[in-house]
Order: C-alpha cells, then sequence, then structure tokens
C-alpha cells in the first residue's frame, strides 16, 4: 500500500526532475499516476457491495445461526457487522464523491498533486476496510 504511494511520488520526482520546463508532461505524469491508483482501488467496489449483501443476510439470519452455534454473541456480531456495512458503504461513497470532483482536463500541477494525495489517501481506507471485511466475514 505504502509501495504504491512511493513508487508513484517517486516516479513524479523523477519526471518532473527529467521535464524542466515542460509542465505538460509533470502534468501528464500525475494524472497518470492519480489514475493508476484509481484504476487500482475502483473495482474493489464490487466486493464491497457483494459483502454488503452478505451482512445483510447474515444479520437476517442470526436468530437461525444462533441455533446452530449456541456460543455466537448475537448482539456483538450485529453490532460488529453494522459498523463494517457502514465502513464498505463509506469508502464507496468516498470514491464517488471523488470522481464526481475530479477533474481531468485540469492543466494544473498542483491540481493534479492534490488528487494524487487524495487518491493515495483513499486506496489506505480501501485496503483496510477490505482487510477488515476478510478478518470479520471469514467465518460466516
Amino acid at each position: 500500500m505504502n509501495k504504491i504511494a512511493f513508487v508513484a511520488i517517486a516516479s513524479l520526482a523523477i519526471a518532473a526532475c527529467g521535464t524542466q520546463g515542460n509542465g505538460e508532461t509533470t502534468v501528464k505524469a500525475l494524472q497518470d499516476s492519480t489514475i493508476k491508483i484509481h484504476d487500482e482501488i475502483m473495482p474493489q467496489i464490487a466486493h464491497f457491495d457483494r459483502d454488503a449483501v452478505k451482512i445483510d443476510s447474515i444479520l437476517d439470519n442470526l436468530k437461525t445461526m444462533k441455533t446452530a452455534k449456541p456460543d455466537l454473541d448475537t448482539s456483538s456480531t450485529r453490532k460488529e457487522l453494522s459498523i463494517l456495512k457502514a465502513n464498505l458503504e463509506s469508502a464507496t461513497e468516498h470514491m464517488m464523491d471523488w470522481m464526481k470532483g475530479y477533474n481531468p482536463d485540469s492543466t494544473d500541477a498542483k491540481y493534479f498533486e492534490t488528487e494524487l494525495q487524495k487518491v493515495s489517501d483513499m486506496k489506505k481506507i480501501f485496503d483496510n476496510v477490505s482487510k477488515e471485511s476478510n478478518e470479520k466475514l471469514k467465518s460466516f
């Protein structure tokens, strides 16, 4: 996760050094790095949607599960899964909001530096939520 951000920033630094006086190349490098990270995390939304549906199914069937697993703490499970579902939805909404506000036609390098940071931060969120989802749903 940090490797990608580091590689993107290092690539941008190298591109900036090699293109002094050529802002278009720097903007293009920043834009490409931003979209590359976006493209890496965007497919996770489909997984998040499936996990949210799975959570709904689990929550709807907790009483049945309690019968099969008498030691299951349904109150704790309901709370944990509800929080997880909210985290999945929040990450997805964050991506949708970012995409709505993203201006691929900008020619401002500072804009793309900011967007690269935003999408790098979003990747961390997606990775954390994905890990959380895998851990909490593995026993279901």
